[in-house]
């Protein structure tokens, strides 16, 4: 079995603390946070792209031709809505050795991520740039690629059961489950995930867990 070298980990709900996102995205909708949410929770529990929340609550999708009076979509990225043991675990891994990465179903901000996290990285990917997303197992492929390793020598960090764990194992790569954020919470609130090595609540362990 090849050494682990490398850490990569997904974005949302694993770095970076979407509360806010979600919220302005609600607010923009015209409709009550907790109603919002509560239908996004309903369409996880389904498998449902999240996409539909809108669909569900009779609000135009942001970017079509039927939300122009709405303006658009507050977006931004703030480092205050970092996890709190986000930057620590990505210093920590790097001080012992681990190459450190994010590839992450997002939009084509890349450098705006990295600003965000403030750490050196080795790689900061994102779906939008790339022109492929999780779960397609070409997104992990170039994961590889990208990182000129093999898929035994990566570690896959997400928060997600289908989009993260499953295809980060079916890559051949040890896949890592965080249970923090609404997906992680419906889709396995105990236990570990068959597909991942081992799951964690926060990534405060992680360091340690990985050198061990």
């Amino acid at each position: 079995m090849s050494r682990l070298e490398a850490v990569v980990f997904d974005f949302g709900e694993t770095l970076i603390d979407e509360t806010r996102e979600w919220s302005a995205r609600a607010d923009w909708a015209g409709v009550p946070r907790l109603t919002f949410l509560a239908v996004l929770g309903g369409l996880i529990a389904e498998g449902r792209p999240f996409q539909e929340v809108f669909d569900v609550l009779g609000v135009p999708r942001p970017g079509t031709a039927h939300d122009a009076d709405r303006g658009p979509v507050p977006t931004g990225l703030r480092a205050d809505d970092l996890y709190p043991d986000a930057r620590p675990c990505l210093m920590e891994l790097r001080r012992l050795g681990f190459r450190i990465a994010i590839a992450a179903n997002q939009p084509d901000r890349a450098a705006e991520i990295l600003s965000t996290v403030g750490v050196e990285m080795d790689l900061v990917a994102t779906s939008a740039a790339w022109g492929v997303e999780k779960p397609s197992p070409a997104f992990f492929a170039r994961i590889a690629a990208e990182l000129a390793l093999p898929p035994e020598a990566i570690a896959y960090v997400g928060d997600r059961v289908d989009n993260d764990v499953n295809p980060a194992a079916a890559a051949g790569m040890t896949a890592i489950f965080i249970r923090r954020g609404p997906w992680a919470w419906i889709q396995c609130p105990v236990g570990t995930p068959a597909a991942a090595a081992f799951a964690i609540s926060d990534l405060t362990t992680l360091p340690e867990l990985l050198r061990a």
